[in-house]
């Protein structure tokens, strides 16, 4: 049974559901077991250019921009200058909990000062895909060569080009930003996650020159957010462009024909374990993958076109990843997906992941096996779609005055 959509636009609660269950989807989907992720985020990185399954909500697009900027202009140098900008980063972590209705998407929730992964790593790739940051650096490598960038910048003043902007040059971020809350950073008591109109705005610009043809761009532009499992369960799928509908078509048939892989690794495992229970479960998963196998409505479509639809994105898909996936695609359109007591099929698996993990293969490693959890990789791929629309709930409560974000 397909899932139902629910218009969330003026849903507070069925958002705040949404933002809620982001972290457990996001983390099933990240796992890459048998080595599909490059094809995964093809389809994803065509889809909604910019995005991660690790990006949380829209704001974050902004702070860090802000906060580097801020440390520009007092000329902060390295090494200090990588520190201060985490310092600030973590000290957003209080006053954004403070002034949430709700902690889910705000980094450090749950580590707090202990955070690791700090959100200018998790959105430095995004922010320069939108076309926020100018530079072409690597976030370390602009961490160490702020030095270098303010050097280039005075000789750039002193020649006194004819230049509107003198610092052109050697511009690190977008020069029409909008403007961070008053006092930021060291004034954020009440800092909101929501964005501004102004702020959703530029977003918005951003996005649109920086990606016009994508799906994510006809999203912001065109539909209010909805609740569905799936990109291509999409309330609004009949006016996506023929492009975005053949993306979504194909996408649909490789997430899941190759979820069952996942299952079927899984049984495997429990077995080798002697775990029945886990058997029982991987089991009963199987028969209902195979109920929504036969029930795709792209079931049919020819695998190969996948190859060019993913081709040049900027992930590399090798030939025994092909060769695995045609293989066990081949299979499972032979079996209807009957796959559990299919030798070959068990075959492809137990290779496949041997010859990935190499000598922490769970099925010949048994320290490897004990810290498996059951259910390694079973979520089905869904291409980041869980954190797309967290981020276009936000940007649409921006646009329409429904943020409320406070300074």
């Amino acid at each position: 049974m397909p899932s139902s959509l629910t218009w969330i636009d003026h849903d507070s609660k069925a958002r705040e559901r949404t933002i809620r269950i982001l972290s457990f989807m996001q983390q099933k989907e990240s796992r890459d077991e048998l080595g599909l992720g490059a094809i995964r985020d093809s389809f994803a990185d065509a889809l909604f250019p910019g995005t991660s399954t690790i990006q949380t909500r829209m704001r974050y697009m902004l702070f860090v921009p802000w906060i580097y900027i801020f440390l520009e202009k007092k000329r902060v140098m390295p090494p200090a200058f990588r520190e201060r900008a985490r310092n600030i980063e973590l000290a957003l972590i209080e006053p954004l909990l403070a002034c949430s209705d709700h902690a889910a998407g705000i980094f450090g929730r749950v580590a707090g000062q202990g955070l690791k992964r700090l959100p200018s790593s998790v959105y430095w790739n995004g922010l320069g895909i939108w076309g926020l940051r100018r530079n072409d650096l690597s976030r370390n490598e602009y961490h160490r060569h702020i030095g270098e960038i303010y050097r280039q910048r005075d000789i750039t003043r002193q020649r006194k080009e004819k230049d509107d902007s003198p610092e052109a040059a050697t511009q690190t971020w977008h020069p029409r930003l909008p403007d961070p809350p008053e006092g930021f950073p060291d004034a954020i008591k009440n800092l909101g996650i929501e964005l501004t109109t102004e702020e959703a705005s530029f977003l918005l610009d951003c996005l649109t020159k920086s990606s016009p043809d994508s799906l994510l761009v006809f999203l912001a532009l065109n539909s209010k957010p909805v609740e569905c499992e799936f990109p291509w369960q999409h309330a609004d799928r009949e006016r996506f462009s023929s492009s975005h509908r053949e993306l979504l078509d194909y996408g649909e048939m490789f997430s899941t024909v190759m979820h069952g892989a996942g299952f079927l690794y899984n049984l495997m495992l429990a077995e080798v374990a002697q775990r029945k229970s886990l058997e029982e479960e991987h089991r009963v998963n199987l028969d209902g993958w195979r109920e929504r196998l036969l029930s795709c409505p792209n079931i049919n479509l020819p695998l190969e076109k996948i190859w060019e639809l993913t081709a040049g994105r900027g992930h590399t898909i090798t030939p025994k990843t092909k060769e695995f996936i045609t293989a066990w695609h081949r299979r499972v359109m032979a079996t209807r997906g009957d796959v559990v007591a299919d030798e070959e099929c068990r075959t492809l698996i137990r290779n496949r992941e041997m010859k990935l993990k190499g000598s922490r293969s769970r099925f010949t490693n048994a320290g490897a096996r004990d810290n498996w959890n059951g259910s390694a990789g079973i979520g089905q791929m869904s291409y980041r779609w869980p954190n797309v629309k967290v981020l276009l709930a936000d940007l649409y409560a921006g646009l329409n005055g429904g943020g409320n974000a406070r300074s």
